[in-house]
């Protein structure tokens, strides 16, 4: 029993964050859909609801390659994931202003935080109602009927409240980073062995995708985090060690764990809608299991209960998608109908060949597929890293954001001295940026690892046990490297391989170190060489960012601006950048009510006149009309300005076809007025 003990705590701590993730969603979604997602109700449930499926979750002894784990090992695993959750802890980012995606995670974590529910309040009582000069919503938040819905899924921010409430909102990320790493390295003790747990642990924590997104509110570490933690749950049902020998099913313990794995899986949707995609595999890979269990295989049992997790799951994140996030389903309506329909597909063939099961199981692969399945594996990735040569991505500009991202490539292209052509998206370079991150060494690796792992399955079937990680890695790398869909700046572009393809490859490339060491007859300076060449390229294209934080001071600047608004003040923002970046931080961090003057097309700065006569009808409702925008001249023509903006601080480095090596400058500011005629009541500002 000693012996196992080292393998238990790798097999716990390496599930434990997928569960305790699950739990606090499954607690945290009503509350938000009921109005009530505050810190004691929160905790009341979230914490029991973690704690119990962590505990479900953990029971069975160890299995595979976490059994072979030595006390080293589990310590190593354990100091590499709390070094990167401090590290990244210590050089967090502060992105508050809405410039990109995760300053709207961090204002819906912080409205969420703050008031508890959707949608938010726009407040127009305090502008003397509605009017069509009025424009509650700004970039990343949409109007609805009752206020603003934010862009996005709900789950990410229902994760990153806690540091709010704590009072360290900009922690959270890097403590699910350090979770993700633990997630990790416990696939790759589970599927590789244990001996590589701690080397897969330090290649996937230094590279730069997971250093970037583990500093700031991105949703896709959390995603990670519930794929690959579903990834061990499935393997642990699977392997049943606590089972009969003779692999039977044990009863309820299995179909439990089967039932949390599905679970899991399904959650990731409540996460990011691209989860849908993500695990199209588990719902093939249940069916499998259900159709070998019509075939009297003891391993179908695992089937149905899984496939009930997958369900409730997904269903929960439909369910808010719907509810909260309709708004942005209809944004992305381009690329989610599409989705469902391949997931409706998927769903009819899983049915179709579960029910023709007694048939299919007589069919028997012909002699050659396996080393052809090997060969389509090699000349994919071949395929793919050669693009570039034979293939260039454009898109020409049709819908207005079409129309945004030209003109903000063509802005990167002339700031970094390229040809200006903003019809280049650059995804034809999508397997170099993976080399980049991970390394060329680990990139083959892995794709020798998963051709040999094909050669096999299709041989034999065995090993079983990497059907499903194999299926969702392959899916989901192949897809996201024909198709990224983001703009190509690097590494605003690198958030794309989070979620599955560096965790993947991290994995198989462990696995190809495993076969390598067996090849060479466990001769240790070769696996010492092939370690360092997979833990030396990350790093090395790490190094140029890893130690610059990026936007630090906003928090303490956006505390500064909402000090100085007048109190009672209602906010007129009159210039459109200011109006994108500050409408929603004005609103959800200053408690202030906020809008922007309608601008006419084409123009930047809203009309005098218009802001005039919305100022009269503030004033007229008992409030202090407030001007802003990003320039004085811009207020000055409504009152004194005042600067209650400024920043000057560092951002990501905009690259199209090279890794990003270091960072750019970022200045911003914004300027306010109090429009003349208004009693201010002799406040200067308000108090925080």
């Amino acid at each position: 029993m000693e012996r196992l003990l080292p393998g238990r705590a790798l097999a716990a701590l390496s599930v434990a964050p997928a569960l305790a993730v699950a739990g606090w969603l499954l607690a945290g979604l009503p509350l938000l859909l009921l109005g009530r997602f505050a810190p004691l109700p929160a905790l009341l449930l979230g914490l029991p609801a973690a704690a119990l499926l962590t505990w479900a979750g953990t029971r069975a002894r160890p299995g595979g390659g976490t059994a072979e784990a030595a006390w080293w090992q589990v310590a190593a695993v354990t100091v590499i994931a709390v070094a990167s959750g401090v590290f990244n802890a210590l050089l967090h980012s502060e992105q508050l202003a809405v410039r990109r995606d995760p300053a709207t995670y961090a204002q819906y974590t912080a409205w969420i935080a703050r008031h508890g529910a959707l949608p938010i309040d726009v407040r127009p009582e305090a502008f003397g109602g509605a009017d069509p000069a009025l424009v509650f919503d700004s970039v990343g938040f949409y109007r609805v009927d009752g206020g603003v819905a934010p862009q996005f899924m709900p789950g990410a921010p229902m994760l990153f409240a806690p540091g709010d409430w704590l009072g360290a909102p900009f922690v959270m990320p890097a403590v699910l980073g350090a979770l993700a790493v633990l997630t990790v390295a416990g696939v790759t003790a589970r599927l590789a062995g244990a001996r590589w747990a701690a080397v897969a642990a330090a290649a996937f924590a230094v590279s730069l995708p997971i250093l970037y997104t583990s500093r700031t509110t991105f949703s896709e570490i959390p995603s990670l985090i519930l794929l690959f933690g579903g990834l061990a749950l499935t393997y642990d049902a699977l392997e049943r060690p606590d089972g009969r020998p003779d692999g039977r099913p044990d009863g309820r313990p299995g179909w439990l764990r089967g039932l949390l794995a599905g679970l899991v899986f399904g959650l990731a949707v409540l996460v990011r809608i691209d989860g849908l995609r993500d695990v199209l595999p588990v719902l093939a890979f249940a069916g499998l299991l259900v159709a070998m269990r019509r075939a009297g295989r003891p391993r179908g049992a695992l089937g149905p209960p899984l496939l009930a997790g997958l369900a409730a799951g997904a269903g929960l994140g439909m369910t808010a998608a719907y509810l909260l996030s309709r708004s942005y389903l209809n944004y992305l309506s381009g690329s989610v109908r599409p989705l469902l329909l391949i997931c409706a597909a998927v769903l009819a063939l899983t049915a179709a060949g579960t029910a023709a099961a007694p048939l299919l199981a007589r069919l028997r692969a012909p002699r050659w597929a396996p080393a052809a399945g090997a060969g389509l594996v090699v000349l994919l990735m071949a395929a793919l890293y050669a693009r570039p040569w034979f293939q260039t991505v454009t898109r020409d500009p049709v819908t207005g954001d079409d129309r945004r991202t030209f003109e903000m490539i063509e802005a990167i292209q002339r700031a970094n001295g390229m040809p200006v052509d903003g019809r280049r998206l650059y995804f034809e370079q999508s397997l170099h940026w993976v080399a980049w991150y991970v390394g060329l060494p680990a990139l083959v690796l892995a794709t020798l690892a998963a051709a040999l792992l094909t050669r096999r399955l299709l041989r034999d079937g065995t090993p079983f046990a990497w059907l499903l990680p194999l299926a969702v890695i392959g899916w989901t790398t192949v897809t996201t490297l024909v198709r990224p869909e983001i703009t190509p700046d690097h590494p605003w572009a690198a958030r794309r391989l989070v979620p599955v393809v560096i965790p993947g490859l991290v994995v198989l490339a462990a696995y190809g170190l495993d076969r390598l060491r067996a090849w060479t007859g466990g001769r240790r300076w070769v696996s010492a060489l092939a370690v360092v060449a997979v833990l030396v390229p990350p790093a090395v294209t790490s190094i140029g960012t890893a130690f610059t934080p990026v936007e630090r001071g906003e928090a303490a600047a956006v505390a500064a601006m909402c000090a100085r608004l007048p109190e009672r003040a209602s906010v007129l923002i009159v210039e459109r950048v200011t109006a994108d970046r500050f409408t929603q931080v004005v609103r959800g961090m200053c408690d202030v009510p906020a809008a922007s003057v309608r601008r006419p097309v084409g123009v930047d700065v809203a009309r005098d006149d218009e802001t005039r006569r919305l100022a009269e009808r503030v004033r007229a409702a008992g409030r202090v009309p407030v001007v802003l925008a990003a320039e004085a001249d811009q207020v000055a023509r409504y009152g004194t300005p005042v600067q209650v903006f400024a920043l000057t601080a560092r951002q990501d480095e905009r690259s199209l076809v090279s890794p990003p090596d270091g960072t750019w400058s970022l200045g911003m500011n914004a300027w306010m007025a109090v429009v003349e005629g208004t009693d201010v009541h002799a406040s200067p500002g308000r108090a925080q």
